[in-house]
């Protein structure tokens, strides 16, 4: 069963494999003898003498701006057998069908991956690693990643849960445990076992012909979706708080800046969310003027 990054993703390689079906089936209908009677196929009222449409016809589809070429594209398309039928070759992040989203940088920027790394940090010249933890049900997880810090360097984001610190399991830590072992760790190394984000999920949109996705949101929060846009199609949901875009780090900048860079967005995006009740218990007692300018918000290198 395929993968899809989004609806429109789906409905179009829906489409394109009607279209294949289509073309196999009519190139090994038998021949007709001579003098027998061809019924006309009904093709329902729609243009064109197939049965689906093709793709130059879609330009307008689900509010997308569709370029065939671009999509043969994304799918990297290739023929199979004798028959010429084509199949997607490559499927990208997490094995997804992209004709549409093709190879975006946004989605592998924004990826949350299943499964546990080792990230190993040092510290700088004042002895710290540039990291503010909190503790939640019973684990330790992310709070603040400083920005130009040795944690922010090896790649850590808000959100990310933090199971060891130098081989000792952190499940049951305090706060004040958790930043006792960062403090007495050595200067030179520092290993962390790392599951990202639990709490988050990424969603990945396209942008309508007049540059929009539809959502509105105040004070990063997701307030209402616009009806038959794209971010309702692929489930947005509001009272979720827009924590980063295309794997950029969007917390604590005011709703302009947050404006601007989804203005200069591709048309391709992928926001990465967290439930109003978590973001709200991650951030408790952290002043919006320290997120706004101690927070790691540069854009991360895939």
């Amino acid at each position: 069963m395929s993968l899809y990054p989004s609806l429109e993703d789906l409905k179009v390689d829906k489409v394109i494999k009607a279209q294949a079906q289509f073309a196999q089936t009519t190139s090994t209908m038998p021949a007709i003898a001579e003098g027998t009677y061809q019924p006309q196929p009904v093709t329902l009222g729609m243009p064109g003498s197939t049965l689906y449409p093709n793709l130059e016809e879609l330009g307008d589809y689900m509010g997308l701006s569709l370029n065939s070429d671009e999509v043969q594209r994304n799918l990297s398309l290739v023929p199979v057998a004798d028959n010429q039928v084509a199949v997607p070759s490559g499927y990208g992040v997490g094995a997804m069908v992209r004709p549409v989203t093709g190879a975006d940088v946004g989605i592998r920027r924004a990826e949350i991956r299943q499964g546990l790394r080792e990230v190993i940090l040092c510290k700088d010249q004042d002895s710290k690693v540039g990291l503010r933890l909190r503790a939640i049900d019973n684990g330790v997880f992310i709070q603040l990643v400083q920005a130009n810090s040795p944690a922010a360097l090896a790649g850590l984001r808000f959100g990310d849960q933090v199971l060891q610190i130098n081989g000792q399991n952190c499940a049951g830590w305090s706060l004040d445990k958790a930043h006792k072992a960062l403090k007495q760790a050595s200067e030179t190394r520092i290993e962390l076992v790392v599951r990202d984000r639990p709490f988050q999920r990424t969603i990945t949109m396209h942008k309508d012909s007049s540059g929009h996705v539809g959502f509105i949101y105040k004070s990063g929060k997701i307030t209402s979706l616009v009806k038959e846009g794209s971010a309702a199609r692929n489930g947005l949901l509001t009272d979720h708080y827009i924590c980063e875009i295309n794997g950029q780090n969007v917390i604590g900048l005011k709703d302009s800046q947050i404006k601007d860079i989804l203005a200069t967005s591709p048309t391709t995006m992928t926001i990465t969310i967290m439930p109003k009740f978590i973001y709200e218990h991650m951030i408790k007692r952290m002043s919006s003027g320290l997120l706004r300018s101690s927070m790691d918000h540069s854009v991360p290198e895939v």
